[in-house]
């Protein structure tokens, strides 16, 4: 499974707040960390603010912030949220089911499987598990 390229920048953008918690971040200052479109990072701080994992602040000394404490983002929530479509396979998609073979086929339960294992695996780390405690990682986004 590969997650898509905005979960990706999602999840750098929470492990930036999250070791910079005690201060507001501002969206140019992770732009010029990970070398990301300021434009596309205004599109998911936006998007992951409505989703109530982040606060915007507004105005000239505004910026982000986590809306709730590391321990309580799980890294599947973010994924989840990101990820617009988890269709592995032609048969998942209820407009597409073309394959001959899916009334008798269990490749579909097979992969729904797997799809829930990776999930379940991803919902067992936390934003907190990712950044406390890793002090090359804090020394690189402090």
């Amino acid at each position: 499974m590969r997650l898509n390229t905005q979960t990706d920048y999602a999840l750098r953008l929470l492990m930036h707040l999250a070791v910079n918690s005690a201060r507001l971040v501002t969206i140019q200052e992770v732009s010029d960390r990970f070398s990301i479109s300021r434009n596309h990072l205004m599109k998911l701080a936006s998007a992951l603010t409505h989703e109530g994992f982040v606060t915007s602040v507004r105005g000239r000394s505004g910026g982000l912030k986590l809306a709730k404490p590391p321990e309580q983002i799980t890294v599947g929530a973010v994924v989840r949220c990101m990820e617009n479509d988890f269709a592995m396979v032609e048969c998942f998609q209820a407009d597409r089911g073309q394959c001959l073979i899916t009334p008798v086929c269990r490749l579909k339960g097979v992969i729904n499987g797997a799809v829930a294992a990776f999930l379940e695996e991803l919902d067992r780390s936390t934003l907190a598990d990712l950044v406390q405690g890793n002090a090359p990682l804090e020394r690189m986004l402090a």
